[in-house]
């Protein structure tokens, strides 16, 4: 396996070899309850109260409360409920209040959702209202001072967790000198990376999460300004001088204790001109390794710490896939809605054109890391740029043999392109092309050398009625009303392969031969390739059984089986980027329909075990389970794929 190297610092870090003992010696010589007042407590309410006076040094807090929670998204919630209760007071006893709740327009959604939730459940009905910022990503000062006369309460943050973007800080405090709107900076990302001062400033509120700092999940802080009004989130036993209740997380707080030492010593983490130099090194890899590159930030305004950037004609997930094969673990913006495979929030309101939104890769470190780890990881940057020339997915010929041969499957939102390919005439014909597959298939196409002979659709259209590609011949079959099949025959004069956009399979029973592959139009129809025969037949669940494989499984098949093929399905530049030596070949997914034939065509009897494996073991499953499908029992997949498994495959 090749060995992890992670640089999504911003989305959570390892837990430092200090917190990790602070932790554990707390859980075994200190484990008393603070609250106890024999020597057992005793000792553990001296352990907090140290870490306590640590903080206060480090943030320099002066009088301001300082309370220990579950992290940023408690003390987010602890500062606007605070902050809306005495609002709420004093419109009630008659004073001016503001009617905003102004937010910056690149905060974490944890404070729009906060704001949002606790205005309606205290009835205040105040307006929310989205500060801008500049193309920079820096928030809109003209704007704020506009809107500050009507603010009640102003959130903005200390530096941006997806594009690193360091606030004006100063410049908020000024225009908001003559404001009684309250205000909060989320301090999450500066923890570590920027001076703080907090009470030589205006700021009433300041969360902070440790694990974004070398301390475990489920611990954080919240400053409170001296004289800021403050409600607490949480009552019950009054821990926390009733400011925080619920017994607290000694471990956490131990382990908080240790990385706050850390930044009071100044010998474990990296001076800031020390990060902007292993920066440099990053991002001069990365002009190397990905030809037109953009930057979504100046880097001389953003932590030294977070890169943000897009490469033309790549999607996010298409970066991610690649860095993740070549052990790279980066993300595409915030963590909390890496799942959703949505646009950047924050490059959109940065005015961002939207493909730069759209394909952004966050690359983060933590202060702490060595420059062994920057050097290996600008070893697989560039390792990365060269699988993805391999593959011809770069802007620039394709330096590799790919078998890019018959029908290939491109899919955006559930909707299917087909390319279909020829290899020997270097000819390709795109079926259902759509319009966020462009840029993809002109570099794919451009790269392999490959010229677009039509656009077709199966929706209707002015085409000719077939085409040849090499000895193959593309065929329209018009079915009912507007929609269209589009059938490949093979050089032999054989149906091999059916394009049938939103045609049910049923519509085509008296037209086409049992056997022909259908390649569907969206994925609901059916997410690989299917057979008209295996279509109008329906599922059968039994075929699948046995089907999925984890680590011991796998080699015991392979022991019993030597003569197993192992298929990665990844994308061909995720396989060239892996480590030299796994012995498997490439079939990725998008180019499975081309693939089945042969596969099929093999007797029953001499049918070897095909064991499909990919990064988390989805693509691998539809896999083996379109091979099942169509009859070929032994096709197998690696379940979780190979972040969960290692493969025990050798060169």
């Amino acid at each position: 396996m090749t060995t992890e190297l992670y640089l999504d610092g911003n989305a959570t870090t390892a837990v430092l070899p200090a917190a990790l003992r602070a932790a554990v010696l707390a859980m075994e010589d200190c484990y008393g309850n603070p609250s106890s007042s024999h020597a057992t407590g005793l000792r553990a309410k001296a352990l907090m109260d140290a870490v306590r006076a640590r903080a206060r040094r480090v943030l320099d807090a002066g009088d301001g409360r300082l309370m220990f929670n579950s992290g940023a998204t408690e003390g987010i919630q602890t500062a606007v409920l605070s902050a809306l209760c005495a609002i709420r007071a004093r419109r009630d006893a008659g004073e001016a209040t503001g009617t905003l709740l102004v937010y910056g327009a690149t905060e974490h959604k944890a404070v729009p959702e906060s704001l949002a939730h606790w205005n309606r459940l205290l009835g205040l009905n105040l307006a929310l209202h989205k500060l801008p910022v500049d193309g920079d990503g820096r928030h809109d000062l003209a704007a704020l001072r506009a809107l500050a006369p009507q603010a009640a309460f102003v959130c903005t943050m200390a530096a941006n967790n997806e594009t690193g973007v360091v606030s004006d800080l100063d410049g908020i405090a000024n225009v908001l000198s003559a404001s009684p709107a309250l205000w909060m900076v989320d301090c999450v990302q500066a923890l570590g990376k920027l001076p703080l001062r907090l009470a030589r400033t205006r700021i009433d509120y300041a969360p902070f999460s440790g694990h974004k700092l070398y301390a475990p999940k489920g611990i954080g802080m919240l400053y409170v300004r001296a004289g800021a009004p403050f409600t607490p989130l949480m009552m019950g036993g009054g821990q926390e001088g009733a400011q925080r209740s619920g017994t607290e997380n000694m471990a956490g707080i131990a382990a908080l204790g240790a990385v706050l030492a850390a930044l009071e010593d100044g010998s474990t983490f990296r001076t800031h001109a020390g990060l902007t130099a292993m920066r440099d090194q990053v991002v001069q890899s990365l002009r190397a390794a990905l030809p037109g590159i953009v930057f979504n930030a100046p880097l001389a305004q953003a932590l030294p710490t977070t890169i943000n950037f897009s490469v033309p004609g790549l999607s996010s997930k298409e970066l991610l896939d690649v860095f993740d094969a070549a052990g790279i673990r980066v993300s595409a913006g915030s963590a909390c809605s890496a799942a959703k495979a949505a646009p950047s929030y924050v490059l959109d309101a940065m005015g961002l054109p939207a493909w730069r939104s759209s394909s952004a890769v966050r690359l983060s470190f933590g202060p702490a890391v060595d420059a062994a780890t920057i050097h290996a990881a600008c070893a697989r940057i560039a390792r990365c740029g060269e699988a993805l020339r391999r593959s011809g997915m770069a802007a620039e010929p394709a330096q590799g043999v790919s078998r890019l041969d018959g029908p290939m499957q491109l899919t955006v939102a559930g909707a299917n392109t087909w390319l279909v390919c020829d290899a020997a005439s270097r000819t390709c014909v795109a079926i259902d092309p759509q319009a966020a597959l462009e840029a993809r298939v002109d570099t794919l196409l451009h790269s392999h050398g490959f010229r677009l002979l039509a656009r077709l659709s199966t929706r209707g259209g002015t085409f000719s009625e077939q085409l040849m590609l090499g000895e193959r011949r593309l065929r329209k079959l018009a079915v009912t009303g507007d929609l269209t099949c589009w059938v490949l025959d093979d050089a032999q004069g054989v149906p091999a392969h059916a394009f049938i956009g939103m045609l049910a399979p049923s519509m085509l029973a008296a037209l086409l031969p049992s056997d022909i592959l259908l390649c569907p139009g969206i994925e609901e129809q059916s997410a690989c390739c299917t057979s008209l025969r295996v279509a109008l037949a329906g599922q059968d669940a039994s075929a699948m059984a046995g089907m999925h494989l984890d680590g011991p499984a796998l080699a015991a098949l392979l022991r019993e089986h030597p003569d197993a093929q192992v298929v990665d399905v990844r994308e061909a530049c995720e396989h060239a980027a892996c480590a030299a030596g796994m012995a498997a070949i490439n079939v990725p997914l998008s180019r499975l329909a081309a693939w089945l034939p042969e596969w099929l065509a093999r007797p029953e009897a001499s049918r070897a075990p095909l064991i499909f494996f990919c990064r988390s073991g989805n693509r691998s499953t539809r896999a083996a389970e379109c091979l099942r499908r169509h009859g070929y029992r032994h096709a197998y997949h690696l379940a979780g794929g190979v972040a969960l498994a290692t493969l025990p495959l050798a060169a």
